[in-house]
Parts: structure tokens; C-alpha cells; sequence
């Protein structure tokens, strides 16, 4: 079966929608799933070297304050998950595109999954900066990616590709992530596991 997964990898309702879906997969041993990962970006103008913390809060939000009460219920709901956000770690707001080219890069040795999982956590856990090349080529190593091989897929083709999605993203009138395809049924927002698993099933039958 498959399922697409509309996402931006500083997306903290993208990182607890996605740990939802991979235990409801665990309850259909016997199917087989295709998980494509489709680059969604919150911020499309976002500069490249990103913006320090602070003051994309002040420019999005109107600062800190009025941000908190949004990330107190997303760090909440991660905690239903056993997640532990650590949102004061993270010092600066990135530009995502290279992130997403790592998690396509992955999808060759079939490792996708567990790469987007690794650079949420180095986000929302670790705070370090994913829009970092360094950072990224680290996570890739450990998924036994060779530095050169990222190095040369964060050409500026791929990265047109990644921001041709802006435009799809568009035309499918999907204004907030995670999104979800599956099958016939589209599910916007961490919804439960049960209407994951409910929409799997149906699928199914």
C-alpha cells in the first residue's frame, strides 16, 4: 500500500504524526508499505543560512510569549508519544531544503524512515541546526552514507526539485502538515493512531 507522508522536518506535529503512523504499520505485519516522504515547507522564503530563534518567533509569532501556549500543547501531546521536546535547545529556526534532500537521498538505500526520524530528534530533542550540511552529513554516516555522495546530491537540480513541491503542495490545497494519503483517504493534522489505522483498513478491504 501507499502512503504519502506531506511533511517539513521542523514540523513538531509532522515529527508525532509520523511516530503515530509507524506503530499503527506495526499492527499489519503482512502488508506491504511504500512510504514516500513529499518535502512540505512551513517556510519557503526561510534564507538559506536560517534565522537565529528569537526573531523568527518575534516575526511569525509577535515573540515568545505568544508562541508558547501553541508549542506547550504540541510538547504535551509529544509527551503521549514518549517524546521529550527540548524546544529552548533550539537556537536557530532553519531552512529545511537540505534536510529534505537527505531524507530522498535515503529513500536509494531504503533508509528514508529512519533518517527523518534521526533529524526530527536532532531538532526537536537535540536542538542542533538541521539546516546545518555538516550536521546532515553526520546523521547520513550513520546510516552509512558516504559525505561525498550528500555532498554532491545537494546540487542546485535537487534543490529546485525539493522547492518545486511548493507549487504541488499548492494546487492540492494543503495549507498545514502532516498530511497524509493513504490509499483513497486523505488525513490532515496528528490525528490519533486509531484514524490512521482506521484509514488503513478501509483501504484494505
Amino acid at each position: 500500500m501507499k502512503i504519502k507522508v506531506f511533511a517539513d522536518t521542523i514540523c513538531g506535529w509532522c515529527f508525532i504524526g509520523q511516530v503515530r503512523l509507524d506503530k499503527v504499520l506495526k499492527i499489519f505485519p503482512k502488508t506491504n508499505f511504500e512510504i514516500e516522504h513529499i518535502p512540505f515547507q512551513l517556510n519557503p522564503d526561510m534564507p538559506k543560512e536560517g534565522i537565529e530563534r528569537n526573531k523568527y518567533l518575534e516575526i511569525k509569532f509577535g515573540g515568545k510569549k505568544f508562541a508558547q501556549p501553541m508549542y506547550d500543547q504540541m510538547t504535551n501531546e509529544a509527551k503521549q508519544e514518549d517524546l521529550n521536546f527540548n524546544l529552548d535547545k533550539i537556537k536557530k529556526t532553519p531552512n529545511t531544503v537540505f534536510s529534505h534532500l537527505l531524507i530522498k537521498l535515503a529513500e536509494q538505500s531504503n533508509v528514508h524512515n529512519e533518517i527523518k526520524e534521526k533529524i526530527y530528534q536532532s531538532y526537536f530533542i537535540e536542538g542542533l541546526d538541521i539546516g546545518d550540511k555538516e550536521i546532515l552529513i553526520n546523521i547520513g554516516k550513520e546510516f552509512n552514507i558516504n559525505a561525498d555522495v550528500i555532498n554532491d546530491f545537494f546540487n542546485l537540480k535537487n534543490i529546485k526539485e525539493v522547492n518545486s513541491y511548493i507549487s504541488v503542495v499548492r494546487e492540492k490545497k494543503i495549507n498545514g502538515v502532516p498530511f497524509f494519503e493513504i490509499g483513497t483517504d486523505f488525513i490532515s493534522g496528528a490525528q490519533s493512531s486509531a484514524n490512521l489505522e482506521s484509514a488503513i483498513k478501509s483501504n484494505l478491504s
